[in-house]
């Protein structure tokens, strides 16, 4: 080499240290950036995407962790940077210009390294007490202090399945799954644990007096015999002298209740059971029900007589409603014959109007018949033979006329029977000797004076003829 060359070589050894540096420089920003993204990659889960056209909803958590990613992402300014850096160094003017130029590029991986912990803690407690919370629903306090009350008397799971009353229907495995639980399970142990303490003491009381009895109990009250008739103080000192057999709650008649079911089951110790008679085959009810269907099918139906006996059955009921239908006719011949019927008639009275009660005369052509009030009398108050609260005021008007003939009107809402037939409102109908009105269940016989009558038909002939 010559004498000149180191001097040229400065500048390029300058110059080459200068781009080394600035190499250096992008080198470093790059693995910043490398090292942000591997921490943002590892601090929150990767999502996978559907390439279908109908997107799912997305669940609370996802929700939480979208609405966290585009707050930070949202976050800008140079001074996020800084927490990252390594170097104890100060930063040079060309390494500031750098690091304003990819501020903008750099912050939001940054501010992604900066808060991991955040998002993972709340996902995890999104997920945690799903299955705890779900468990607890159904199982409610009252429940737990049963099932543990019940187990310590009995300790049989199947015993409590099928003796205990819970506030909701429970399988045997789920029972036992309860049961596990509150024994293994720390977190649900005490969570029951602290909702047992809040109950009250008379919730508690009522339901340790529903505890189930144990054998022991029951070997006690078994060995009062059948045949006496004990009384509350038998039972009193029988808690005196086995204070620690019987559950604290037991009282006098609690076990008074209990020997009488006992009593009632054969299940005291000097009562026994009948046992089933010995043979080949014990007939019991439902076979003995299975033969007496089996002789009924067997017999011989008759069918002659059955067609005769139908053929009666129709001429009868024919017969009965056809009586039903003469009923009123016959009614009125029997007070006909009793001389009921037949009142005495003055001069004056035309007709009569009988009821049950009361009997109304009719001594002029037209009289009115209906319920009287204090502003509108009326001629026939038919609220003296009874209830008239369904009559109208104005129900109906009987009239004579020249011929000798009556008719009634129908001037009220309800209809008016004569003779079991319906008039109704606006309609009039012809009234004969005997007819039976009927008015809103009040039942009049209509009694014409028959002599007075035939008078006044004897004038009208000698009128028509002059």
């Amino acid at each position: 080499m010559q004498a000149g060359d180191p001097v040229v070589g400065a500048p390029m050894a300058a110059a080459g240290a200068q781009s080394r540096s600035e190499d250096e420089e992008s080198l470093g920003v790059k693995d910043v950036k490398r090292t942000a993204a591997q921490a943002f990659g590892s601090g929150v889960p990767k999502r996978r995407s559907s390439s279908r056209s109908i997107k799912r909803k997305k669940f609370d958590d996802e929700l939480v962790e979208s609405s966290l990613v585009k707050s930070s992402s949202r976050v800008k300014g140079p001074p996020v940077i800084e927490p990252v850096r390594c170097s104890g160094s100060e930063p040079s003017s060309s390494e500031k210009k750098k690091v304003t130029k990819t501020g903008s590029a750099l912050t939001p991986p940054l501010t992604m390294v900066m808060n991991p912990a955040p998002i993972t803690k709340r996902v995890k407690k999104s997920k945690q007490p799903l299955h705890i919370t779900k468990d607890l629903g159904r199982w409610k306090p009252t429940d737990d202090l049963l099932l543990i009350n019940a187990v310590l008397q009995t300790t049989d799971l199947t015993s409590v399945h099928l003796g205990v009353k819970f506030s909701c229907r429970f399988t045997l495995r789920e029972i036992k799954e309860r049961w596990y639980a509150l024994l293994y399970d720390p977190v649900i142990s005490k969570l029951a644990w602290q909702a047992m303490r809040q109950l009250h003491p008379e919730a508690i009381a009522a339901i340790q007096s529903k505890a189930l009895f144990s054998q022991a109990e029951e070997a006690l009250l078994a060995k009062i015999g059948s045949t006496s008739q004990p009384k509350l103080d038998v039972f009193q000192e029988l808690l005196n002298k086995h204070p620690g057999v019987f559950h604290p709650s037991r009282t006098p008649k609690s076990l008074l209740v209990h020997w009488q079911l006992l009593k009632q089951y054969y299940l005291l110790d000097d009562q026994s059971v009948q046992p089933l008679p010995k043979g080949d085959q014990v007939l019991n009810f439902s076979d003995a029900e299975q033969m007496v269907d089996d002789v009924k099918l067997k017999e011989s139906r008759d069918e002659v007589l059955e067609h005769e006996l139908m053929i009666s059955d129709r001429h009868q009921k024919r017969e009965i409603r056809q009586l039903e239908q003469e009923l009123p006719r016959w009614q009125v011949l029997v007070d006909s014959i009793t001389g009921m019927s037949m009142p005495d008639f003055d001069n004056q009275t035309l007709a009569a109007l009988r009821g049950r009660m009361v009997r109304y005369l009719m001594r002029s052509r037209e009289i009115t018949l209906g319920r009287a009030t204090k502003d509108k009398p009326i001629d026939v108050d038919l609220s003296l033979e009874g209830p008239a609260w369904k009559i109208s005021r104005k129900q109906g008007i009987i009239k004579l006329k020249n011929n000798g003939d009556f008719f009634i009107a129908n001037e009220g809402r309800r209809p008016i029977y004569i003779d079991g037939r319906p008039v109704l409102s606006g309609n009039k109908w012809k009234l004969n000797n005997n007819s039976v009105v009927e008015i809103a269940g009040l039942r009049f016989v209509f009694l014409i004076n028959l002599e007075l009558i035939s008078l006044i038909k004897a004038e009208a002939a000698k009128m028509t003829q002059q």
